[in-house]
């Protein structure tokens, strides 16, 4: 876990550097090596490192447009994610999707920049497990401010009536882009959402890694012994803005403070040193995240730019391959008419 969370903070610290590039002193949002919106999940990796630990590669995951932290911890290849984010040739979706939508069917891993969109793949794909009598789950994360979503409760009625195998995971930092969550949602404790749907509601009330481990533990357990559904629901807090470029004047200074005191990265590491690791193992760990992160930006940037002639392949009107383009003709039994 720590391993996982050491990479996604400095990932995204390295992906801040390479975004602004271009972009200053006037904000421009289309300049710089990353065009356009990039949201960044600093401070919220406990949530993603201690529920994947419980996954398989046949597991399925599902994110939201603050997406990297959870597809680090689900093992999607991050040469690939990181050409895809800078819109090269090579990446996921050979640079036409970029951060929000990144997809790696290798690691089961989906993300979307529609809020809750990720909830009925994420049920869908745990109706398939169980129709394939198989023991695979599915998990969907999503933020506080979706758990209101038309998509998120009739995921979550889906799920419980067919006891699907999918556990929801809402992470909890107190801002819905710029509205904090008393304004916009009608409970402090968004767990309480499954006992409209009577499945098991749990609530990690601050982001420490191991506390959402032993938790996913059980809700992951309970969806692959076919017990059905979980919610969950993990406080952690928002070191950046809602996007790059935001200037944050909506959010009380102490609030900001606050949320750069609670570190969940060094809760874990005081966890391991009373456990007995020294801080020379743990800074191995660091310095070897450092090193596989800055490879995957050089990679990626490196990598050839897209044709622009490829914006007309992969989109639904392109017939798959040995599918006749002809017109078909249609004749009527007996007669001319």
């Amino acid at each position: 876990m720590f391993e996982d969370m050491v990479t996604a903070r400095y990932y995204e610290e390295r992906l801040q550097e390479e975004y602004l590039e271009g972009k200053q002193p006037a904000f421009d949002i289309s300049a710089g090596p990353i065009p356009g919106e990039l949201h960044l999940a600093a401070g919220q990796e406990a949530a993603a490192a201690g529920v994947c630990r419980h996954l398989r590669d046949d597991d399925t995951v599902t994110a939201p447009h603050r997406p990297h932290h959870v597809a680090i911890a689900k093992g999607v290849d991050l040469e690939r994610m990181t050409a895809e984010i800078f819109g090269r040739e090579t990446g996921l979706s050979s640079g036409k999707g970029g951060h929000m939508h990144l997809f790696d069917p290798d690691a089961g891993f989906a993300c979307s920049g529609i809020i809750a969109q990720g909830c009925p793949p994420a049920v869908g794909a745990g109706l398939a497990a169980k129709k394939r009598n198989e023991d695979s789950v599915a998990v969907a994360f999503l933020g506080e401010g979706a758990i209101s979503q038309g998509a998120f409760l009739e995921s979550l009625n889906l799920a419980a009536v067919q006891q699907l195998p999918v556990v929801f995971v809402v992470e909890d930092n107190d801002w819905a882009i710029s509205m904090p969550k008393e304004r916009v949602t009608d409970v402090a404790d968004g767990s309480q959402r499954a006992g409209g749907f009577d499945m098991p509601g749990v609530r990690v009330d601050y982001d420490d890694a191991t506390a959402v481990y032993d938790a996913a533990k059980e809700a992951v357990g309970r969806a692959r012994a076919g017990n059905g559904p979980t919610l969950l629901e993990v406080q952690v807090h928002r070191r950046m803005g809602h996007f790059m470029g935001d200037p944050e004047s909506y959010r009380p200074d102490e609030d900001v403070e606050a949320a750069q005191a609670r570190d969940s990265i060094e809760r874990l590491a005081d966890d391991l040193r009373s456990e007995g690791l020294e801080d020379e193992e743990l800074e191995a760990i660091r310095e070897e995240a450092r090193e596989r992160v800055d490879e995957a930006i050089k990679w990626a940037k490196e990598q050839p730019e897209p044709d622009p002639d490829a914006a007309y392949e992969d989109v639904f009107v392109n017939p798959p391959s040995g599918v006749t383009t002809e017109e078909p003709t249609h004749e009527l039994a007996g007669g001319d008419d």
